[in-house]
């Protein structure tokens, strides 16, 4: 205790320097706590909008990841409706998960026949109303409000098209898309889809009030025979990404399957699962992995969310990458300045050393005493730029700020996540204050070694 205290008399000797090392210490954890928030929140942002869209697991053919996309009718899950039962009926799953839905993808080509222009397209069978229940998982309180989907409350033959997909195939005047331009020689003949075409699509008969924007959609069906399905577009919606907004196509389930399967048995792509928090997604996947292994009849896997999505590890990864080095180099900043204030504190007391040598105090002793300092210091730093760090947090997540992040189509409110993220605070106050320990000590070292003889006669 008396080390202590004479360690933290010895850094007011000298308020100037250990004010100007404590302002340091101060701005170098403000740097790290409030980039560490905002890399948080944006790994969390990303987590949650990839987990609204394609929930924490899916179930797949365990080859539909790596080849699937060539051919998902050949991947389908077969008696996925009884699947679906068994995990629902199940009562640790059952309490891990808000929505188990089936989704089908399908490769294609869209047509506008009228306007004589067509392009190829990915299209996704969804259950829209489980959609907008995992539109609403929202677990780490993020500032927005979830959106239904444009297909709610719409006949199965309806779909929603990528803003791409209505550029190309000339339906932007009829959808009333915005900043969406045409064609100089834009073919608009009129003519109706071909006889053929019309003969595959007749069992689905065109609503008059859509004709306009009304597109054939021409796919492989599970036995690679053509079949078409005649679609009313009810939106064009921006996707934020080019690639996908030129290739989208949104439709309801039961059309998907009719389009694909026919009068065959209906199968899903994906068994999609959607649970309450993240953290429970190990024991999820176990469980699922265990009701899996009872029916051998069709190899299946569980995939999560980050494989599924690789750009979000990425993401998450150079994010990482920037603030350990961000870390390294406030680090570096801290060891240099507390080594040179405990440098100029060895010079200045040199005859003190010597005095405290001359009276009994070990060499340990005197590079106890300055370690201290030193941790004192960092300690100091360290907490007092934890505090700083907290307010400033608090007023950027009040301060209404916005930003535009890649792939996304709103601007997004700028937050920085310190206060909910104890782990991280404690990391930081504790690596800095090792940090101005460690410095210290090469400084100790050298005034341990210090002779009494010399020391007591240093001007």
């Amino acid at each position: 205790m008396n080390t202590f205290q004479l360690a933290a008399r010895n850094l007011l000797r000298n308020r100037r320097r250990s004010i100007t090392t404590l302002f340091a210490m101060i701005v170098g954890a403000i740097a790290i706590l409030l980039f560490g928030g905002y890399a948080r929140n944006i790994d969390l942002g990303l987590q949650t909008g990839f987990v609204q869209r394609s929930g924490h697991l899916q179930i797949q053919h365990r080859d539909y990841f790596l080849f699937g996309t060539g051919n998902p009718a050949g991947y389908g899950i077969a008696d996925y409706a009884r699947l679906i039962a068994a995990i629902k009926a199940d009562l640790l799953l059952a309490g891990l998960s808000t929505v188990v839905t089936p989704t089908l993808s399908l490769g294609g080509i869209a047509g506008n026949y009228a306007a004589g222009v067509s392009r190829t397209v990915i299209g996704n069978g969804v259950v829209i109303d489980d959609q907008n229940v995992m539109r609403r998982w929202n677990d780490y309180g993020f500032a927005f409000k979830p959106r239904t989907l444009k297909l709610t409350g719409t006949p199965e033959q309806a779909a929603v098209i990528g803003r791409g997909v209505a550029r190309v195939l000339q339906l932007c005047g009829p959808l009333k898309v915005p900043n969406c331009p045409s064609p100089q020689a834009a073919k608009q003949d009129g003519a109706d889809a071909p006889a053929d075409i019309t003969a595959l699509a007749a069992d689905t008969a065109p609503s008059p009030a859509r004709a306009a924007t009304q597109v054939e959609l021409l796919a492989a069906n599970a036995h690679g025979a053509p079949n078409v399905a005649r679609l009313d577009v009810v939106a064009a919606e921006a996707q934020g990404v080019k690639e996908l907004d030129d290739l989208y196509v949104q439709l309801h389930f039961g059309a998907a399957q009719k389009l694909i399967y026919g009068g065959d048995g209906p199968k899903a792509t994906a068994i999609v699962l959607q649970l309450k928090h993240t953290a429970d997604i190990p024991a999820a996947r176990a469980r699922l992995e265990t009701l899996l292994q009872s029916a051998p009849a069709q190899p299946l896997a569980v995939l999560d969310f980050a494989t599924l999505n690789p750009s979000y590890g990425q993401i998450v990864g150079m994010f990482a990458a920037i603030f350990g080095f961000i870390a390294l180099l406030i680090g570096v900043i801290v060891l240099f300045t507390v080594g040179n204030t405990m440098s100029m504190a060895v010079i200045e007391r040199t005859t003190e050393i010597g005095t405290l040598r001359a009276i009994g105090l070990r060499r340990d002793g005197i590079r106890r005493l300055f370690v201290i300092e030193g941790a004192l210091l960092g300690l100091a730093g360290s907490g007092l730029g934890v505090l700083v760090a907290l307010a400033l947090a608090w007023l950027i997540n009040h301060a209404g700020l916005s930003w535009l992040p890649p792939g996304n189509l709103e601007p997004v409110p700028l937050t920085v996540r310190v206060w909910g993220e104890p782990a991280m605070i404690v990391a930081t106050a504790i690596g800095l204050t090792l940090i101005a320990a460690i410095s210290a000590w090469w400084p100790a070292r050298r005034a341990a070694k210090l002779e009494i003889v010399d020391a007591l006669r240093h001007v």
